[in-house]
């Protein structure tokens, strides 16, 4: 039995985050199957989905002897707690949406809970699926000290046969969810070997 608990993978918790607020949002769908892949098939790794929704817009006078909006501090509070961190986001005009650059933003407010930490990017859209703002992300995770792992990427189509979500937004095609899996799977090991247990 002490043999077994010393080969066991180390619990890494991952903080999920949409860069979407629609319910039936592509990119939220993509966050709940991640949510259900590590429940049913990577012993070891928890995602927790935090919603992004109730912070206000940066505003630096809401910043009060060193302190921050009540939703601010407890976002915050999940996002330096999380070892690693899984971003899934459509592309607005080239680039991340106003709600993730927002909460990315309020996050790097010193001291900046982002840095040291392993990243992971999935997207869902039409066209490129939402390629052109995860390139911005990398670029913006740079100042950050966000480590994002390089392969494998993940930009899903969302409208182009076969089908890929259900009327509610969840994910139904099983070789997205395949890729799905190497990412997270990548993250679980690049984020451990960031933390010297690997």
């Amino acid at each position: 039995m002490a043999a077994a608990a010393a080969t066991a993978t180390p619990a890494i918790t991952v903080a999920a985050i949409c860069g979407s607020l629609r319910k039936g949002s592509y990119n939220r769908g993509l966050i709940r199957s991640a949510i259900q892949i590590t429940k049913e098939s990577i012993p070891g790794m928890e995602i927790e989905y935090i919603d992004i929704s109730p912070l206000p817009m940066l505003n630096t006078d809401l910043e009060v002897d060193g302190t921050y909006p009540p939703a601010v501090e407890a976002f915050r509070k999940k996002i330096l707690e999380a070892d690693s961190y899984l971003f899934a986001s459509p592309e607005y005009n080239y680039s991340v949406t106003g709600p993730l650059k927002n909460a990315i933003d309020w996050a790097s407010r010193s001291p900046n809970v982002w840095a040291d930490k392993a990243a992971a990017i999935v997207s869902a859209g039409g066209g490129f699926g939402g390629g052109r703002a995860q390139y911005h992300l990398r670029q913006i995770g740079v100042y950050l000290d966000l480590h994002f792992i390089n392969k494998p990427e993940f930009f899903l189509n969302a409208f182009q046969p076969p089908l890929k979500f259900d009327s509610d937004g969840n994910l139904i095609d099983e070789e997205a969810k395949e890729k799905l899996q190497k990412v997270l799977l990548s993250l679980q090991e690049f984020t451990l070997r960031l933390q010297g247990k690997c």
